[in-house]
């Protein structure tokens, strides 16, 4: 895709994001609502992909590129599906103590590829029923419907249950072999998962398991500043697509005098400054030029210039500082940076449209390149597939950027305040909706 001279800023920005929006009116199966994991024909539906979607149908709206008549079909169709699909551990079943699989058959929505039952992409299906139930507040039955399957869908799931007898939740849980081995604990996209946990009126976890969660935190230093480790730059930018951590703060920031927006903004010093110095030698990387986070990278048959045999990973949660890193960038990392430093996320993403002329289809970033594998273009090799959860990524966090929608949308909803509250976070928004409260009841 190449880059108009003359496209302002806000143009480009806008144009982006409404290819990105696109893609969920174009891989989206219209009698059950859910949504392809990728755009390659004939992959199952990705239940996060899912969340995205009806996070950005409200987006739509408000930008004009959908009526509110046509999201409300399309999300109440998607809710329906999710409600009334069997729950249990037969193989037709789409879920499970109110979670759902990670990947179903986009005509059935039965479980696809032996996934598992898992509590993270629930997690982000169920952000996005929330906030379809945030916005879509009318009177009408058919808003009226949206809030009562959103109710029902999160007040089902057993957070409790996916404990297993232990502090931290569990990744997940197959009807063959039980639970995961694994357990989210260490920074990750899991403040999410914590938060809508800790909320829930049915069968909430303590928040003790909060405080295992945060205690298993890694810190580094990037020059004198202080933050919280995660490589993959998608950890910094899922929860936060929801929630607002501008000026709240839970037990761990508190002691570092920080939060989890600040956290995210030196994570972007990092990842540019890695790419700048480019320790590994890359093709193509720069201050502007940059984006580790998890992603398909080439099959290893590829060579590099130099005809150098590849180390490349394929898929692989690649990361910055302490790698890994094959020379595969996601090309959606600097636009999705957008609320956090536009600087960065202007110049990155006009950087990458001017360098490789080729690297978007339908005006859509794919899931990665690596410039560093011989081909015939300069943008080596790519992707053949844009990943519906980037997509919606860059959908709601420009919206956060350009008028601070879904944040807004969320800081109303009374479970992410309590989740929020209940994990011990305090501060901005936070208060000043305690004292709204109070001057309402005093």
């Amino acid at each position: 895709m190449l880059q108009r001279t003359d496209e302002t800023d806000a143009a480009l920005i806008d144009r982006l994001q409404q290819a990105a929006f696109n893609y969920f009116l174009k891989h989206a199966n219209p009698d059950n609502g859910l949504i392809a994991d990728t755009s390659v024909a004939g992959v199952p539906c990705s239940i996060a992909a899912v969340g995205f979607a009806l996070s950005s149908y409200p987006v739509a709206v408000e930008r004009g590129w959908m009526t509110r008549a046509d999201a409300i079909s399309r999300t109440t169709t998607t809710l329906c599906f999710f409600a009334n699909g069997h729950q249990g551990r037969e193989r037709h079943a789409i879920g499970y103590k109110g979670f759902f699989y990670h990947f179903l058959h986009m005509d059935t929505g039965n479980r696809a590829w032996n996934s598992e039952l898992s509590t993270i992409d629930t997690t982000l299906l169920v952000a996005g029923v929330l906030t379809a139930a945030a916005y879509f507040d009318g009177d009408s039955e058919a808003e009226t419907e949206i809030r009562r399957l959103a109710t029902l869908i999160y007040e089902r799931i057993d957070w409790r249950w996916a404990l297993n007898k232990g502090e931290t939740v569990c990744m997940g849980w197959k009807p063959g072999s039980g639970f995961l081995r694994w357990r989210w604990q260490g920074y990750d996209e899991a403040v999410l998962l914590y938060t809508l946990a800790l909320a829930s009126p049915t069968h909430p976890i303590p928040q003790s398991s909060y405080d295992a969660f945060t205690a298993s935190y890694s810190w580094m230093l990037f020059g004198d500043k202080c933050y919280l480790y995660a490589g993959p730059f998608f950890i910094h930018l899922f929860s936060h697509a929801w929630i607002d951590f501008r000026g709240i703060r839970d037990k761990p920031m508190a002691a570092r005098d920080s939060d989890y927006f600040r956290n995210t903004q030196i994570c972007i010093e990092v990842q540019r400054d890695y790419a700048e110095r480019n320790p590994g030698n890359f093709v193509g990387y720069s201050r502007d030029i940059w984006g580790l986070s998890a992603s398909d990278g080439p099959p290893p048959s590829r060579r590099r210039h130099g005809d150098r045999r590849p180390n490349v990973l394929g898929y692989a949660a690649r990361g910055a500082p302490l790698g890994p890193d094959d020379g595969t960038l996601a090309p959606w990392c600097a636009l999705a940076s957008l609320p956090y430093d536009r600087e960065a996320a202007i110049s990155g993403t006009r950087a990458l449209l001017q360098t490789y002329h080729n690297l978007c289809g339908e005006g859509r970033f794919p899931g990665g390149f690596n410039p560093s594998v011989k081909t015939a273009g300069p943008e080596g090799w790519v992707d053949d597939r844009c990943v519906g959860i980037d997509q919606g990524l860059l959908v709601m966090s420009i919206e956060n950027d350009r008028s601070d929608f879904v944040w807004s949308l969320m800081r109303k909803s009374d479970i992410i305040r309590t989740g929020l509250t209940r994990a011990g976070f305090t501060g901005g928004w936070l208060e000043d909706e305690a004292e709204d409260d109070e001057r309402k009841f005093a």
